[in-house]
């Protein structure tokens, strides 16, 4: 069974930054697609970055140029620069490699 749990989270002004951790516990990490979603209040969860076992990485166009998902060993992170409100989720780790997992989510709030 796969667990993610997420961390760095919390509460920035816009044009803020903060980078957000993923400790994956799998034995074949290396083999998963690691990827972070969002969920604001009231809208669908959607893809904000993913990374291949390769390296090979993938933006939503809302957040190119501003964020950087990378791995290391069982970790992912997501930095995340020149933060806007319409950035505030909650941001959730996922792992897929067939099956699809999900951590419980850290909330991203930016505000002034």
């Amino acid at each position: 069974q796969v667990q993610l749990v997420e961390s760095g989270g919390g509460l920035v002004q816009p044009g803020g930054s903060l980078r957000l951790s993923c400790a994956a516990s799998v034995s074949i990490f290396r083999l998963y697609v690691m990827g972070w979603y969002r969920q604001a209040p009231g809208k669908q969860r959607e893809l904000v970055a993913a990374i291949t076992s390769s390296g090979t990485t993938n933006y939503a166009d809302s957040v190119k140029g501003r964020f950087t998902i990378s791995r290391d060993n069982a970790m992912v992170y997501l930095q995340m620069n020149s933060l806007k409100p319409e950035d505030t989720a909650v941001y959730y780790c996922n792992a897929r490699y067939g099956s699809s997992y999900w951590g419980q989510g850290t909330q991203v709030t930016v505000s002034s």
